[in-house]
């Protein structure tokens, strides 16, 4: 075949594999911004390996804490005497102890984002699975005597349904003391968790705090970036000690901050503030 004939023919089978490559192209999904840390959260190996070696360090800092009387997670919060109070741990709900990947699944599948009304009917269902660890941990802990509190800005609305979602999945109650402390369960309880750790400080030695995100631990979660880092270095003796962090980056106040807060910013103004507020490399031409 001559040089002409190749290149006829090589046009050929192009334009008969055009409408098939089109029509898949029309067909490609959306890009979402959840897709990846979705991924990797719901798939991969190596985020449960990170959750089961946090929870491990956990058990390591917990037993330290037993043996130490003095040991607490939050002495702004203890009053005198806290060395012979009994011991807890306060621990977040929502990618700490329990995973939601499934509602986060459905909104990159769907292309749609966050609904309260879904997230109280994701509750509701009593679907979400316990994190890599979990379990194993809290049993642990309770078998030791100690007294989980479970913190979360999970309503009280939605409080039936987890507490029964927790108990399926086997974490320790509390027996006769209500640990599940949900937000609006009572007057001042919002957002903001420092007011319930305090509540929980006043009749307990807490030894861990846990969670994924900087509002599990203070409520300067709500400041700029540059105020949360400086709480970081102020803090740092407490991670890995006192307080374990979980990874989370489907969301968080750590998103957030990067556009001010401002929900009602566009999504796609959220995404430029987002990307603005990179520190990118440079390559030299």
């Amino acid at each position: 075949m001559n040089y002409k004939a190749l290149l006829a023919a090589s046009a050929a089978v192009l334009t008969l594999a055009a409408p098939q490559s089109f029509a898949q192209d029309a067909k490609a999904p959306a890009p979402n911004d959840l897709l990846n840390a979705t991924l990797w959260m719901q798939n991969s190996v190596e985020y449960k390996a990170v959750t089961m070696g946090l929870f491990q360090l956990a058990k390591i800092r917990l037993d330290e804490a037993l043996a130490d009387k003095k040991w607490t997670a939050v002495p702004d919060k203890e009053s005198a005497g806290y060395e012979d109070k009994p011991i807890a741990i306060i621990a977040d709900l929502d990618e700490t102890l329990l995973d939601n990947n499934g509602y986060q699944a459905s909104l990159v599948t769907r292309g749609t984002s966050f609904s309260s009304k879904e997230w109280t009917d994701w509750v509701n269902a009593e679907d979400t699975k316990a994190t890599a660890g979990a379990v194993d941990f809290l049993k642990y802990a309770d078998s030791k005597g100690v007294k989980i509190f479970y913190v979360t800005n999970r309503t009280k609305d939605e409080e039936k349904g987890t507490r029964a979602n927790l108990e399926k999945l086997g974490f320790p109650m509390g027996g006769n003391v209500d640990t599940l402390l949900t937000k609006n369960e009572q007057d001042g309880w919002g957002s903001a968790k420092e007011n319930r750790i305090a509540y929980v400080a006043k009749d307990y030695r807490v030894a861990l705090l846990m969670g994924d995100n900087l509002g599990d631990f203070s409520d300067v979660a709500k400041g700029t970036v540059e105020e949360r880092h400086a709480f970081l270095d102020k803090t740092k003796d407490n991670w890995g000690k006192t307080w374990i962090m979980f990874p989370n980056p489907e969301y968080g106040s750590w998103e957030s901050a990067a556009f001010g807060g401002d929900w009602s910013k566009s999504e796609e103004q959220r995404r430029q503030d987002k990307i603005d507020a990179l520190k990118p490399w440079t390559p030299t031409k």
